[in-house]
């Protein structure tokens, strides 16, 4: 038996626009039910089996989509909620953005902008819920493996590195999922993670040590798993609301991984990552040594690939413009030691790090004797 399609939840107080939206939908393959006014909604999904998806008009009597979005947070968190607006109200679209609302849809929309955007929600939830699935799951192997070879010499160490391995496996595959929604990025987190490992490296930092800044720096950008598509994806420049929900992945990756095995400390380096050595960064405006040295180091490594490759608004430039960009911000973006030890290391490193990672080589440098 196939899998059973999606159930979404309709809510508008316009009869006819709840019809023409479930007709799509139905057309498409999902599971309707409608809800006149967020009330009714709300008595909906305490009574009926579950849904995966809820799409709410933002203007409604009684209980608007505001407010329905924030009580079913409460009570339903797994079922993610498209608002539906009018154009003159999207700065209340925004706002219920960032009350916890995946993405909105100006009316009117075509066909096709409806069942992208559901879409993506769907991708969006599934891969959240398999995460929290392994992350459980995980957490019970580890208690279970650890108990059963408490004592055995030697055992528990082989067992535990075998499980480690599994885990990267695993990140590597959310890293790939993060590029599917975020195109614009694809592959960079596997080069910024190859270019941080070799100047961490080259700094004589331990292996342990090497492996715990790389999965920080694979899993950077993992908080926009939680930025909505419509900000993420945007063609053109933010408008000062929209930078501040930018900004919001830099704490949403933190909270994602700070309580899974293996990346409390990568957490950390998760939530540094846009911080800057003068304290001018984001999100707490840390400075010098306050920052993670990881995220030091990382903060170089970024720079390096992002220079370096190609972008929508201006092809790639050299490795010596990035050594000259790099310098130039020392001390103010950059960690100067951290950049010290980056212009002793030659290009041709750099060079070979972008073709082993076309590769799959990501972790090539940790695995080389320190």
């Amino acid at each position: 038996m196939g899998a059973m399609p999606d159930r979404i939840l309709v809510v508008d107080d316009e009869e006819a626009i709840r019809e023409i939206v479930c007709s799509m939908l139905t057309n498409a393959g999902y599971v309707c039910q409608q809800a006149a006014s967020g009330l009714e909604a709300l008595a909906v999904l305490e009574s009926s089996d579950p849904f995966e998806l809820m799409l709410s008009d933002l203007m409604m009597a009684d209980l608007d989509g505001i407010g329905l979005l924030e009580r079913s947070k409460e009570k339903f968190p797994d079922v993610p909620v498209i608002m539906v607006t009018a154009v003159h109200d999207i700065s209340v679209a925004l706002a219920a953005l960032r009350n916890g609302a995946y993405d909105y849809l100006l009316k009117p929309f075509e066909r096709e902008q409806l069942l992208a955007t559901v879409s993506r929600a769907l991708e969006n939830r599934r891969l959240k819920m398999e995460n929290r699935n392994y992350q459980m799951n995980l957490e019970s192997l580890v208690q279970a493996r650890t108990e059963q070879l408490k004592g055995a010499n030697g055992k528990l160490q082989a067992a535990m590195n075998d499980l480690e391995r599994s885990y990267d496996i695993t990140l590597a595959a959310l890293g790939d999922a993060l590029d599917l929604k975020d195109a614009e990025t694809e592959g960079h987190s596997k080069r910024v993670t190859a270019f941080t490992m070799a100047i961490a490296k080259e700094m004589g930092l331990p292996r342990d040590q090497i492996l715990v800044i790389a999965r920080g720096a694979f899993l950077h950008d993992i908080g926009k798993m939680a930025i909505p598509d419509a900000i993420l994806r945007k063609p053109g420049a933010l408008n000062p609301e929209e930078i501040v929900i930018m900004r919001e992945h830099c704490y949403r990756g933190y909270q994602m991984l700070r309580k899974i095995p293996f990346l409390g400390e990568a957490a950390e380096i998760v939530y540094s990552h846009q911080e800057r050595y003068d304290g001018t960064g984001y999100p707490r405006g840390l400075k010098g040594e306050e920052i993670p040295l990881g995220a030091r180091i990382f903060s170089v490594a970024d720079t390096l690939d992002a220079i370096t490759s190609d972008r929508p608004y201006r092809p790639a430039q050299s490795l010596d413009a990035a050594r000259e960009e790099i310098t130039r911000w020392s001390g103010r973006q950059f960690d100067p030691a951290v950049v010290k030890i980056f212009l002793s290391m030659r290009n041709e490193l750099w060079e070979e790090l972008r073709r082993e990672t076309d590769s799959q080589m990501i972790y090539r440098v940790a695995s080389t004797k320190s």
